[in-house]
């Protein structure tokens, strides 16, 4: 089987799309690391799942012809291709620095929208100025001819005004009312010039002038024979200096290679420092998870192959990672900093690992939040995306789900409690500072919340900083509940509260 041919791109070969096939099916570890990543990893088996060889077939009889042959009969050609497109320079990307001189003399960067705009707007201006050009000309021609038309009317007085007048020029001007202009033309024409077939040539010349007249006060007095002008003007340059364009403009996207991924059960273990792995199935023990020395468990998460890890940064920016790339569970996993591009002072606070479709409340420490599916949160990008507004000095909390909740219980580091409706919050897809959460007192702060239905578990220490934890049914927690916004009430509960849990 041999796909349908692509023409390669300016700067690419068939020897480098061929190099670049070799490190994708073959790939070398980087640099400073003991082993492939799990990006690298991931994208052999792609490659190799549709692709069986790739010759070079390239001669006399085509100057460029790649042949790639797939894995088996039953690999889709348009599969083979998506592959092929999206992981090497059979598909690039080109940079154009659109950059003219416009209408204000300066060289400035402009989009194809404003380039075509402005020049459509210079070539109305031509033809404005133009037409009014020619329009004086053709007044100025017609004027003239009215004076010439005149004389001839009236012959025998104008050569006896000249014969004897001193100053003829003045004669003329006051016994006929002509112009200046008008009795300067007449005193230089010749006499041949006022014979009768001369007449009727003036006569048809200003009955042609008449009509260009017309015409050309029309375009300056109507914007739309304006524009009608402009158009025949454009359309017969092209038809008369066109050719064919060489290159295709349309509407394009992407080639995108799907990863299939088989949907089964997963757990993500997640270490305090950082250390992801992923083990197959529910249900397990997090205490039988070992770790690094120093090392203890941050969380652990039940969810599906096809989930997305979701990293919340120190920044409010969130990385994604999809769970199907995880490292297995037999060792320490991979840091979470080796997936992702963090910036510069970031660190990863929280974590989240789940369907798009779930519902989370994020919440920081300076009392504000919002709500957001994790679908939100997703990007392609290493880098992230900037999803959590944080002022100084204020911190991400970790991510409550909201699904199936219909309160938000939110504690303060003074100890205070507030229970307050989930509608009292609305769904912010694009993320930002959110809603003021709790009225928080000087030099306090949020530290928990949890978005629940009907009962709330509550852990904190008691004396000698014994671990305590409590589950406050419907009516306890009525006894918190509050409008959003407000100072909450002290907690009531026998030790210091300082975790929220959805019970």
């Amino acid at each position: 089987m041999e796909p349908r041919g692509h023409r390669t791109a300016p700067g690419t070969s068939a020897q480098k799309v061929l190099e670049e096939i070799e490190e994708l099916t073959n790939p070398k570890v980087k640099a400073g690391k003991k082993a492939l990543s799990a990006e690298q990893t991931q994208l052999k088996t792609t490659v190799l799942a549709v692709l069986d060889a790739v010759r070079d077939e390239s001669g006399k009889e085509a100057a460029v012809r790649l042949v790639f042959e797939p894995k088996s009969r039953t690999v889709e050609q348009q599969e083979l291709i998506n592959v092929l497109l999206a992981h090497t320079s059979l598909e690039t990307s080109a940079s154009i620095n659109l950059t003219m001189v416009g209408a204000d003399g300066r060289p400035t960067q402009k989009s194809m929208r404003q380039m075509l705009t402005e020049w459509i707007g210079f070539r109305l201006e031509t033809v404005q100025r133009r037409t009014r050009h020619r329009l004086g000309k053709v007044l100025d021609r017609i004027h003239i001819l009215e004076g010439r038309q005149l004389v001839l009317l009236n012959i025998d007085e104008v050569i006896r005004i000249i014969r004897n007048a001193d100053e003829p020029k003045p004669a003329l001007i006051e016994r006929f009312r002509l112009s200046d202009r008008q009795a300067e033309d007449i005193l230089e024409i010749r006499l041949r010039q006022l014979a009768r077939l001369e007449a009727i040539k003036i006569e048809q010349e200003l009955k042609s002038l008449r009509e260009e007249q017309g015409r050309l006060e029309e375009i300056l007095n109507s914007p739309a024979a304006l524009k009608r002008t402009v158009v025949k003007e454009i359309e017969a340059d092209a038809k008369t200096h066109g050719d064919e364009r060489r290159t295709l403009i349309q509407a394009e996207k992407k080639a995108v290679a799907e990863v299939k991924v088989v949907d089964e059960p997963v757990t993500v273990v997640i270490s305090s420092k950082g250390w992801v792995r992923a083990r197959q199935g529910h249900g397990h023990d997090a205490a039988a998870f070992a770790f690094k020395a120093g090392d203890t468990l941050y969380g652990t998460f039940e969810c599906r192959t096809v989930d997305t890890l979701l990293v919340f940064g120190s920044n409010g920016r969130v990385y994604s990672v999809a769970v199907s790339g995880l490292p297995g569970a037999r060792g320490d996993g991979q840091p979470i900093t080796s997936m992702i591009e963090l910036e510069s002072g970031t660190q990863p606070q929280h974590y989240f690992a789940g369907p798009a479709d779930a519902t989370l409340l994020l919440a920081n420490t300076g009392g504000y939040g919002l709500l957001a599916k994790a679908g939100d949160l997703q990007s392609r990008q290493r880098g992230g995306k900037g999803f959590l507004t944080l002022a100084e000095g204020e911190k991400p909390l970790p991510p409550s789900r909201a699904d199936a909740a219909g309160q938000i219980a939110c504690l303060s580091l003074g100890g205070r409690l507030l229970v307050f409706a989930l509608d009292d919050l609305k769904l912010q897809p694009k993320g930002g500072r959110g809603l003021t959460l709790m009225d928080l007192e000087a030099k306090d702060a949020l530290v928990s919340v949890a978005a629940f239905d009907k009962t709330l578990r509550v852990l904190g220490s008691g004396r000698g900083g014994k671990a305590k934890d409590e589950t406050l049914g419907a009516a306890a927690v009525a006894v918190y509940k509050g409008a959003r916004a407000r100072k909450g009430k002290p907690a009531d509960i026998g030790f210091k509260p300082t975790w929220l849990l959805r019970a």
